[in-house]
This record gives structure tokens, C-alpha cells and sequence, in this order.
């Protein structure tokens, strides 16, 4: 166990809490669920940055690392349904695409392939990490906040479809 692994435990660690406290239906238990998401999303950066920048990549970090993010999102994004703060379709959008991605990437890893996130998929990261922030602080949602999460929607099918043309392209490349 190193620092980087120790971050994603801890990232699916603060998930429950994280439900618990949104749950609670509250400003304090929002506060508290924004704060918890924001620290667990902050994990994501560093246990990354630190893995790479050390030389702590492990085969448990690439595993465990992407669970821990999806898991993150799609608790949040589930409670915001059923708390009736953002509409379903966006959540079978994000999630959906993030089931296709990840699917996708655990063929390849039983092919030997290794499919890296490009920029846009990190792009993509931050800016939904942002907007759930938002989605989970501020209730009701004013009208930009809602043109941001058609944004959110807009940049996971943009990424999700780039995703797959470079994913196309690779796959049709001659073997060399």
C-alpha cells in the first residue's frame, strides 16, 4: 500500500459518507455531502499526480483507481435523481457512456491492451466533478447552473464519442 492507493481507498471510503449526508436533506447535510465530494474529488488529482510523478503506478491503482471515480459520480448522480435535483436522462447519459467506457477498457485489458484517458476524458472528469459540486450545493437549481449540466452532457458524449474514434482508430491500424 502506498499514498496513491491509500487516496483511492480513502475516495471509496468518503462515497457512503458522502450519501449519508446528502440523504440528510438539510443545508448542513448538503455542506457536509459538497465537502466530502469536493475532498474525494481532490483524491482523484493527487493520488494520480502523486502515482505517476513517483513511480507508484500499481496494478491495484489502475483498477481501483477508475471503480473509485465511477463510484463518486454515480452515487452523486443517483442521489440528485432521487432527490429530484437533476433529471434522469442525465444521469443514464453520463453513466451510460461511462458503462460503454469502462466495458470497453476491460476488453482491451483482457486483449493486452492498455487504453490510456486522453485529455478530453480528463476534461470531462473535471468538469462534471464541478457541476455535481454545484448540483450538490445549490438546490434549487438556477438556470444556469442548468445550462452548465447540458454542458456536462454535451462534453461526456463529445469525449465519449472521441473516445471511440480513437479507440476505432487504433484498432484499425495495421500491425506493425
Amino acid at each position: 500500500m502506498n499514498v496513491p492507493n491509500a487516496l483511492t481507498v480513502v475516495r471509496i471510503l468518503l462515497v457512503p459518507v458522502m450519501v449519508v449526508a446528502l440523504l440528510q436533506e438539510t443545508g448542513t447535510g448538503d455542506v457536509v455531502a459538497a465537502v466530502v465530494f469536493w475532498l474525494a474529488s481532490v483524491t482523484d488529482f493527487v493520488d494520480g499526480w502523486l502515482a505517476r510523478r513517483s513511480g507508484l503506478v500499481t496494478d491495484f491503482g489502475k483498477l481501483a483507481d477508475p471503480i473509485a471515480d465511477k463510484l463518486l459520480v454515480a452515487a452523486a448522480l443517483v442521489l440528485l435523481v432521487a432527490l429530484d435535483r437533476v433529471a434522469l436522462w442525465v444521469a443514464v447519459v453520463i453513466l451510460g457512456r461511462e458503462l460503454l467506457v469502462t466495458i470497453t477498457r476491460a476488453v482491451a485489458a483482457g486483449h493486452g491492451e492498455v487504453i490510456a484517458a486522453a485529455w478530453l476524458g480528463k476534461v470531462k472528469t473535471a468538469f462534471q466533478l464541478l457541476v455535481i459540486l454545484l448540483l450538490i450545493l445549490i438546490d434549487p437549481t438556477p438556470v444556469w447552473l442548468d445550462v452548465l449540466v447540458w454542458a456536462m452532457v454535451a462534453i461526456t458524449l463529445v469525449s465519449g464519442a472521441d473516445y471511440f474514434r480513437g479507440l476505432r482508430r487504433t484498432t484499425r491500424a495495421p500491425a506493425g
